[in-house]
């Protein structure tokens, strides 16, 4: 079976998903069928980096 490559959008939703904890499990075992990994690694990081800013800001701003 060919493995298929996932797009930008694929991987932040999968990522975005995967982090609130709705990922489906079909969704979940595609993705370890991807050829790299790098891609969710990259997005995941900035994922959380951006959740991180955004609760930051939040705190900033109720202070």
């Amino acid at each position: 079976m060919a493995k298929s490559t996932t797009n930008l959008w694929q991987v932040f939703t999968s990522v975005a998903s995967s982090v609130f904890g709705v990922q489906s499990d079909a969704n979940y075992k595609n993705d370890f069928d991807q050829p790299s990994f790098v891609p969710f690694a990259i997005v995941g990081v900035l994922f959380v980096l951006g959740l991180i800013g955004i609760l930051v800001l939040i705190v900033n701003l109720a202070i």
